[in-house]
């Protein structure tokens, strides 16, 4: 019997992926910010910390309002185009076989053979074919709210925790435990995002960290331009 093919890929992880990915490099970066900012600024320990908790709280309820509205409102225009697209389907099946049929023969198919898969298409689900082949809507990629909003809080909750923990283990060199932290965090979670949606490891670690590095000295530049003791 010959062996059954297989493959493993990666796209269908692109809605909660995204999400994950954003929720954990913002927790790390913006907490570590704050955190290192007010540290610059001349605050205690005991204040870095509640300044940590703080961005934590606020930073996973922010990302998850975010991402539940943002991706909410990808799903009420994929809903609307389905809408319209069931009434043409009920008013002008013709028509619209026709328009699917074009769609075939533009990807390559010739003229008979793409108006025979149009119908075999449209006689076994024709809102189905239409919200692929002309929404380009599909099951895998279709917007999903609640996931986004929780895979992205629980991301940047987790990550916020990082730089937040380090500073409670470190507190006489906090400031310095939560850069040490931070870019660490940044290498690896760079790797993880990178190796789970099948991109060059190293050069999505390098890109994170960047990012981070760069936002952190901006944090700490502000600190030590206002200097207050807090």
């Amino acid at each position: 019997m010959r062996k059954r093919h297989s493959e493993a890929h990666r796209s269908n992880r692109t809605g909660w992926l995204r999400a994950a990915v954003l929720g954990a490099n913002d927790g790390i970066v913006s907490v570590a910010g704050l955190m290192v900012g007010v540290a610059a600024g001349g605050a205690s320990t005991q204040t870095l910390i509640a300044t940590g908790v703080a961005g934590l709280v606020a930073g996973a309820m922010s990302m998850a309002a975010g991402e539940y509205v943002s991706v909410s409102s990808q799903a009420d225009t994929e809903h609307a185009d389905l809408t319209l697209e069931k009434r043409e389907l009920a008013e002008d099946p013709h028509s619209e076989l026709i328009e699917l049929a074009h769609i075939y023969e533009q990807r390559g198919l010739q003229p008979a053979l793409a108006r025979q898969v149009a119908e075999q298409l449209t006689a076994h689900d024709a809102l189905e074919a239409h919200a692929r082949d002309e929404l380009g809507i599909t099951e895998t990629l279709r917007a999903r709210p609640v996931q986004a909003a929780l895979a992205s809080a629980a991301a940047f909750s987790i990550g916020a925790l990082l730089p937040l923990l380090s500073a409670v283990a470190f507190k006489a060199q906090a400031s310095v435990a939560v850069i040490g932290a931070t870019l660490l965090a940044l290498v690896a979670s760079g790797a993880l995002a990178a190796r789970a949606g099948g991109a060059p490891v190293l050069r999505g670690a390098a890109r994170v960290v960047f990012w981070g590095a760069l936002a952190m000295a901006a944090a700490h530049g502000v600190g030590l331009l206002f200097h207050v003791s807090v």
